[in-house]
């Protein structure tokens, strides 16, 4: 049975469709749909620091944000791990979603070599509903074969 999976993703949540296919004459087709969620912390304005006393025109302590975008890379790895996680079995792989997480997350899995030779596609998508992910998935790898 070839396994088959299309990831849906953006940074606050990751639509996994794992679809196989019986490679008998049978054909018979199975789809599982598994939702993960991301626990990276949105992107905040910080203020712009502290004025001193003395003037209100002088001055500013600088705000230092460079934990935070560390903090939220990290949290962005453990996010992809988790993902990973679910991947691991895939023959072939096809990553969408709207913004740059697919781009991140197609170089997270190019550092596996392995995993890198899965990628069958990527391709740029607006929000979807679950059924409509799956359809994609099914349409992808129907005319891919």
């Amino acid at each position: 049975m070839e396994k088959n999976i299309g990831i849906w993703l953006d940074h606050r949540k990751a639509i996994v469709v794992l679809y196989s296919k019986a490679k008998t004459s049978t054909d018979v087709e199975k789809t599982e749909i598994v939702e993960i969620l991301s626990d990276v912390e949105r992107k905040v304005r910080l203020s712009g620091g502290a004025r001193t006393g003395k003037t209100p025109w002088g001055p500013q302590d600088v705000a230092v944000d460079s934990k935070i975008e560390d903090r939220q890379q990290h949290q962005l790895k453990l996010y992809f791990e988790e993902i990973v996680k679910k991947i691991k079995s895939a023959d072939k792989l096809l990553i969408m979603g709207p913004g740059e997480a697919k781009t991140e997350f197609k170089k997270h899995l190019q550092k596996s070599k392995k995993l890198a030779e899965k990628l069958a596609g990527t391709e740029t998508c607006d929000k979807m509903t679950d059924k409509q992910i799956a359809a994609k998935v099914r349409a992808f790898f129907k005319d891919n074969r």
